[in-house]
C-alpha cells in the first residue's frame, strides 16, 4: 500500500512542476532545507542540488551549505517554491556565521531547558 494514496498520478504532476525551481522544504524534525528540487521518486523522496539548511533563532539565521542532498519522502512534512523576485526574509533578519548560529541555537535550548525546570519546582 503506498504511503501517499491509491492515486500517484497527483504526486507526480503537482512536484514534476516543481523540478528546477528553488524550494524550501519542511522536514519532520523541523528542519528547513532549501534548494534546486533535481528529482523526485513515488515516495516523495527528494533530491535537492545546492541545498543549505537555513537555521533561525530570533533575529539572526544562518544558511549551512549542505551540497547535493537525498531526503527521505517519510521525512518531508511540507514543500513550497520560494519566489526568486521577492526578499527572501523580512529586512530586520541579521545574517551570522555557522559558529554564532550555533551559539545562539545552544543559548535557546539552554533557556528552555530552564523554563522547564523552574516550571517543574514550582
Amino acid at each position: 500500500m503506498s504511503r501517499i494514496g491509491h492515486d500517484d498520478s497527483f504526486l507526480y504532476t503537482s512536484l514534476a512542476t516543481y523540478l528546477g525551481k528553488k524550494l524550501v522544504v519542511l522536514l519532520g524534525d523541523g528542519r528547513h532545507l532549501l534548494g534546486l528540487l533535481r528529482s523526485f521518486d513515488q515516495f516523495a523522496s527528494i533530491v535537492l542540488e545546492g541545498a543549505c539548511e537555513r537555521v533561525i533563532v530570533g533575529d539572526l539565521y544562518c544558511d549551512i551549505p549542505l551540497g547535493l542532498n537525498i531526503i527521505r519522502g517519510e521525512n518531508v512534512v511540507l514543500i513550497g517554491e520560494m519566489d526568486m523576485e521577492k526578499e527572501e526574509l523580512p529586512s530586520h533578519m541579521t545574517a551570522v556565521s555557522t559558529v554564532e548560529i550555533k551559539r545562539a541555537q545552544k543559548a535557546e535550548r539552554d533557556a528552555t531547558y530552564l523554563k522547564g525546570s523552574m516550571k517543574n519546582i514550582m
